[in-house]
């Protein structure tokens, strides 16, 4: 049984095929002119949702580096504030020194004093400085508002203990600048374990020289004790709760061993004088100059006084000591978070060619196949066309004329 096919029907299958080629023809131009293989996602659904992926994770990597640009201004900011407040550290070491000397006049003492007030306004002025966009770089995450402010002539913080972590490269981080009470006010004073003052109601010229840990032995049990003396030339050590534990003769520069803990004491101390020793306390670098410029400005008249004030210079001049390298620690950290960010440039940049070549692969139009596909749509098209005007001709009704 033979089917019979209408003109109609023929008519419609040669349009429709017509269509369907400048369609391709019309994609095939597109990608030319765009240059991508993917016009659309119904181009290749996998591919297209990779090439998503792809294009996130570039704009991650360029957010990252957005992230690393400024955490590195803030630390190389941080960097520069410690570097000048470390040479302010220096300045105040010297001239506690200086001020040391049995040669100067309570005038030149005050000069001194003049100075370290000047340099404690600098370090409290590089302790509130700012990133460049109007926020402090050592208020942790208050970073809106000063860190350092003075309140009853002592200095205060008021920012916050955090210290943030930023993302630089797909899962590596690195620590924003540090909050200031972990540079400015949190020192440990003393050696840093352990630490020693004279009494503020000696009357003698007992000087504290040396101090710490004895060598070679732990038997400190990290409590506070306190060297009394009964006599000019004789001790006794006490506890917190005022045990006896030592007794001795004293004798001028003698190194004076207890509880596993060790003290020198230089010049004659006076019956009823007393130095105490134990676990260093926290201190702020603020008030460590502070105590320098007022134990500078006493104007010492008696040998008691001039005694009381050079131990004063000596603990300012061990607590500038620890400040010093609480510093320096605070720029070492500061200058392994920038190498850090270094590393992650490397690994954002290996990581956008990699990315780019892929999304190359999957996007980019291979010119030569689709030119080449182009002239064969096109002749097929042509073809079509030409048969379509041939079929036309395909009528009866032509053979009667």
């Amino acid at each position: 049984m033979n089917g019979r096919i209408s003109t109609a029907a023929i008519y419609q299958q040669s349009v429709s095929l017509m269509l369907g080629k400048q369609a391709r023809l019309s994609h095939l131009q597109q990608q030319l002119a765009t240059g991508q293989k993917l016009v659309t996602a119904k181009d290749d659904p996998v591919a297209a949702g990779a090439a998503v992926g792809l294009d996130r994770a570039l704009a991650a990597l360029e957010q990252f580096g957005k992230n690393a640009n400024t955490v590195q201004n803030r630390l190389g900011l941080q960097e520069n504030a410690l570097q000048q407040a470390g040479e302010l550290m220096a300045q105040v070491n010297d001239l506690a020194i200086q001020a040391n000397s049995a040669a100067l006049s309570n005038a030149d003492r005050k000069a001194i004093a003049a100075e370290l007030a000047a340099i404690h306004d600098s370090l409290l002025s590089l302790a509130n400085s700012t990133d460049g966009a109007g926020r402090y770089l050592f208020a942790g995450a208050a970073d809106d508002t000063a860190p350092f402010s003075q309140v009853a002539g002592r200095v205060v913080y008021n920012g916050d203990q955090t210290q943030r972590r930023v993302e630089v490269a797909p899962g590596a981080f690195v620590d924003d600048a540090l909050p200031g009470s972990e540079i400015f006010m949190r020192i440990r004073t003393g050696d840093g374990t352990v630490d020693a003052q004279a009494s503020p109601g000696n009357t003698g010229t007992g000087l504290l020289m040396d101090y710490g840990r004895a060598p070679g032995t732990e038997a400190w049990d990290g409590r506070r004790y306190t060297v009394e003396f009964t006599a000019p030339d004789a001790y006794r050590v006490v506890d917190e709760d005022g045990n006896e534990v030592a007794t001795g003769a004293y004798a001028d520069g003698a190194e004076i061993a207890f509880a596993g803990l060790r003290l020198t004491v230089a010049g004659q101390p006076a019956a009823g004088d007393s130095f105490g020793i134990g676990p260093s306390a926290s201190k702020d670098v603020f008030a460590t100059i502070a105590d320098l410029v007022q134990a500078l400005n006493a104007d010492p008249a008696t040998p008691a006084q001039r005694a009381a004030m050079q131990n004063a210079l000596q603990a300012g001049m061990r607590d500038v000591r620890q400040a010093a390298e609480r510093m320096i620690d605070a720029r070492a950290a500061g200058g392994a978070q920038l190498a850090a960010i270094d590393d992650a440039a490397e690994l954002r940049a290996s990581n956008e060619v990699t990315f780019k070549t892929t999304l190359s692969s999957l996007r980019d139009l291979d010119y030569a196949a689709a030119i080449g596909q182009f002239q064969l749509e096109q002749a097929a098209l042509q073809a079509a066309q030409n048969l379509f005007v041939r079929m036309q001709g395909m009528s009866l009704f032509d053979r009667l004329r």
